[in-house]
């Protein structure tokens, strides 16, 4: 019986888990925290509950996978519900879209913005249609050890132009300038540039439209129960508090691990969920391997980091979207304050994320809960302090939205809560706090990411945002399986 330490809950980590617990491996995760989730952690706070990460669900079908392959029912631990419409994209007061998949509602609203377009969404669609198919049923399944891997592909890559960016591709489809950032911001949710990913990621349209989205009753913490549960009802371990300080490695073989608490677990495989760059900085660190690999990511381009605002009202708002997107009035402007070095607090985008609207039990009696993002540049930019910069931003949030569409907001408010880059590096252990790991930049896509398993270390290996195929919830749960497979013929099973 092989024994596996998957380091952080995640849940990257814990759909790995779920697998290799399925197959009937033992699996242990360590969780430095008092919950797991990862990034999708949860806050309670003065009767609210608040999910600090990931929000949008695109591939149910994935999730479900996780229970079916236990003969399991995903209804019988938590319920997915439909969101409509997908998004509610807003340019000033007057201007915004319901981003659906409603074609004809969609071509409707279109024809408002121009009226030739529709013509080119048409093509678009079809476009990213292919690339879903190739890209993410075909790619994002596949593991990428070897260079030949990413040789195999390479006409495919080809065919759909994947060196071009994503705004780009939408460009040549699409005319009208508020469309052309309507089917291009999406590449964002995963930390990605829209002028400089690849266009791989015009996937994500296609996903969206081929399968909606989603949010889980309860919330995504709630998603997170679920799966934890169900690893624990198939035998699976799962220890709170634990934080990893150190892996130890002997002929070329990771054997155990050291926890803070002085704690030390055997393993005859080790996982980490955790941020990549410091997995070699910091756990394995004390080796000279450990420190060349860790300089030699830091050389990678990292994304963006993100400031979110959380907060609860004391009041419901019905005439609100589940997802909210606020675009600036320079698009390119907004995007270059992201990911370049000259920060402004000009042409902000704002993502209003309103659960509430679908579910009320996260809030209390007659209440709504909220958080309003910002994506912002990572810690690479060391010209922003963050403790002075917090206050600036949140006023300026709760300006917009009070302008927008929730009036009085800071009458109604009754409790908050703020998370910056700082955060993300200092409580997530996010390299340069960067929210989605690498960039998602074609040369740093499939085989050029940091690979599932070790290139030496034959029994360590990486799940997560920050291995192939990438972040968003789709992504980490599609390396679990891309890992788990790796594993499976590893060790013969």
């Amino acid at each position: 019986m092989k024994k596996v330490i998957i380091i952080g809950a995640g849940i990257g980590g814990i759909a790995l888990a779920i697998r290799l617990q399925t197959a009937g491996i033992s699996t242990i995760i360590l969780e430095q925290r008092d919950k797991p989730g990862g990034r999708a952690y949860v806050y309670k706070q003065d009767g609210f509950i608040f999910d600090a990460g990931p929000t949008v669900i695109t591939d149910p079908n994935s999730i479900k996978l996780l229970f079916d392959l236990s003969k399991n029912r995903m209804e019988n631990y938590v319920n997915l519900l439909p969101i409509k419409p997908f998004y509610r994209l807003y340019w000033g007061k007057e201007k915004f879209l319901n981003y659906e998949d409603n074609i004809k509602d969609l071509e409707k609203q279109i024809a408002k913005f121009n009226l030739n377009d529709i013509k080119g969404y048409r093509l678009f669609l079809n476009y990213s249609k292919k690339v879903f198919k190739e890209g993410y049923l075909s790619f994002a399944s596949k593991s990428f050890l070897t260079i030949n891997d990413m040789l195999f592909i390479l006409p495919k890559l080809i065919k759909i132009k994947a060196w071009k960016s994503v705004y780009s591709i939408v460009s040549q489809f699409i005319k009208n300038d508020y469309l052309k950032q309507a089917f291009s911001f999406n590449s964002l949710f995963i930390g990605g540039n829209p002028f400089s990913t690849s266009s791989i990621y015009t996937l994500i349209h296609a996903l969206e439209y081929e399968w909606g989205i989603w949010f889980p009753k309860g919330g995504v913490g709630a998603l997170i129960k679920a799966l934890i549960k169900l690893f624990q009802n198939l035998g699976g371990n799962l220890i709170l508090n634990s934080q990893v300080i150190s892996i130890y490695v002997n002929n070329n073989k990771v054997n155990k691990v050291h926890l803070k608490n002085g704690q030390i677990f055997d393993a005859d495989i080790i996982v980490s969920n955790a941020d990549i760059i410091n997995t070699y900085r910091n756990l394995l660190g004390q080796y000279a391997f450990g420190k060349k690999k860790y300089m030699n990511l830091i050389k990678k381009k990292m994304s963006n980091s993100l400031f979110v605002i959380y907060f609860g009202l004391s009041e419901q708002y019905t005439h609100l979207a589940h997802h909210t997107i606020f675009f600036p009035s320079n698009y390119k402007k907004s995007i270059e304050n992201i990911f370049g070095k000259n920060f402004s607090r000009d042409n902000l985008s704002i993502y209003l994320h309103s659960p509430s609207v679908t579910d009320l039990s996260l809030a209390p009696t007659g209440c709504s809960t909220f958080y309003a993002l910002i994506p912002v540049p990572n810690l690479s930019n060391s010209s922003i302090n963050w403790s002075e910069e917090s206050i600036k931003l949140k006023n300026i949030v709760f300006m917009y939205l009070e302008q927008y569409c929730i009036p009085n907001l800071r009458k109604k408010l009754i409790t908050q809560r703020i998370f910056t880059p700082n955060d993300f590096k200092d409580v997530l252990g996010s390299y340069l706090g960067s929210a989605f790991s690498f960039a998602p930049l074609l040369t740093q896509s499939a085989w050029f990411r940091p690979h599932n398993r070790d290139k030496n270390l034959t029994n360590l290996y990486f799940v997560g945002a920050g291995t192939h195929p990438g972040a968003g919830i789709p992504g980490v749960i599609a390396s679990a399986n891309i890992t788990a497979e790796i594993i499976f013929n590893d060790i013969n099973l």
